[in-house]
Order: C-alpha cells, then structure tokens, then sequence
C-alpha cells in the first residue's frame, strides 16, 4: 500500500513539473529586483517552459495547464485579459507538433526557434496590448523583453534539460 501511494506521488510530481516551473518562472519575474521599472522589460519567463515543454514533453503539459498558466500570468500583470493564456496555449501546441524538427538536432536550431517563438511572441503582446490600452505603446520595450528572453533562453533550457532528466528518473 505504501508503494502504491509512493509510486502515485512521484507519477502525480513527474507530471506537475514542467507546470510548477512555469508557475514558479511567472512568480520570479514579478520579483521587485529594486530596479527602476525592470518590469516594463521583465521576459516572459514562463514563455520559456512553455516552449521547452511543448517539444520534450507535452505529455506533461497539457494545454489546459498551458491556459492556467497563461491566465495566471495575465492576472499578475495586468496586461490584457487572456493574452498569455492564448499565447501559451498556441506556443505548446505549434511546439508539440513541431517536436520533430527539434528533438535530436543541435541546440543552436531550438535556439533559433525560440527566437523566432519569442520575436512573434513580443510583436503580438505589443499589438494586443496597445490596442487593448488604445494607444500604441513603446515598441521598444516589448523588443526588450523579446531580445532579453532570447539572451536568456539558453540558461533556462540548460536548468530545464536537468529537470527533464530527473523527471524521466522518478
């Protein structure tokens, strides 16, 4: 009986991680760093996960995760309702179906795609969120967070990569 339950709660661990992460990568970039308005430029951590997860293992995060997670963010932020619950759902499913160009092809081509995920990512927060405000916001701050997100990706995945094999361990 103990080894059932055992066996349930590292099942129940494995496939809470990759949302746990994002949930955990949200609340970090809401952090007061005491840096003068470092959230105008703060990168959608959580856009990271999302997409690692989406290729490596969906399995783990499924869509409606993908939407809590999303709406999660847009709730601390304040930024249109349901922006990033879309984008989030989007960006796991595109990454899911897309796997194969990505698992077992060198980091440089996940690299590259993300950055391609996150530049579409940055001009489609931008366009939605000066609509939603009704006037058009500083482009250069969502470029920012873009080119932020994309400097920082490889740190992220580099944690990432370890989470995965230690998920794939319990």
């Amino acid at each position: 009986m103990a080894d059932d339950r055992g066996s349930r709660l590292a099942l129940r661990s494995r496939q809470a991680t990759p949302s746990l992460i994002a949930l955990v990568l949200i609340l970090v970039s809401q952090l007061p760093l005491g840096i003068t308005q470092v959230g105008l430029v703060m990168p959608p951590l959580a856009l990271m996960a999302v997409f690692f997860w989406g290729i490596y293992r969906p399995d783990l995060l499924p869509l409606a995760a993908a939407f809590a997670i999303g709406l999660f963010q847009d709730l601390l932020t304040g930024g249109p309702p349901g922006l990033f619950a879309a984008v989030y759902v989007a960006v796991r499913a595109v990454m899911a179906q897309q796997r194969r160009s990505f698992v077992g092809r060198a980091f440089a081509i996940e690299w590259f795609g993300f950055g391609v995920v996150a530049l579409t990512v940055t001009f489609a927060s931008w366009a939605v969120t000066s609509a939603y405000f009704g006037r058009l916001l500083q482009p250069g701050l969502f470029l920012t967070q873009g080119l932020l997100s994309i400097a920082l990706y490889p740190v992220l995945n580099w944690t990432m990569v370890r989470l995965r094999r230690a998920v794939s361990h319990i």
